[in-house]
């Protein structure tokens, strides 16, 4: 599936679509600023939180990371566990908070 830009990103919240949004930065990353994804980083938590969602496999799952590196290797690693609807967040938290500077 595309990956998505931050505008859209925004748009898909304030219509409160349904998706799962997750966070596979570092806590004190998301401690610092987030978007209000869920929480599974990349090296410690993410194998876990694959098979937790494994019901969900064709369900829209958007990854979100500081610069879009890590959560382009998470879906590289959701697709390859079969799910169907992964999306990268391009540019991550970078580019959100230079969208969207407050």
């Amino acid at each position: 599936m595309e990956d998505i830009t931050v505008q859209d990103l925004r748009k898909k919240l304030e219509q409160k679509e349904d998706f799962i949004l997750i966070d596979v930065r570092e806590l004190f990353e998301h401690n610092e600023f987030n978007i209000g994804g869920e929480l599974a980083p990349l090296r410690s938590e993410l194998a876990a939180k694959i098979e937790n969602l494994a019901d969900q496999k064709n369900n829209e799952i958007i990854l979100y990371c500081r610069s879009g590196n890590r959560s382009g290797i998470a879906k590289q690693l959701f697709e390859q566990a079969g799910f169907t609807k992964v999306r990268n967040l391009l540019g991550g938290m970078l580019a959100w908070r230079e969208a969207f500077p407050s």
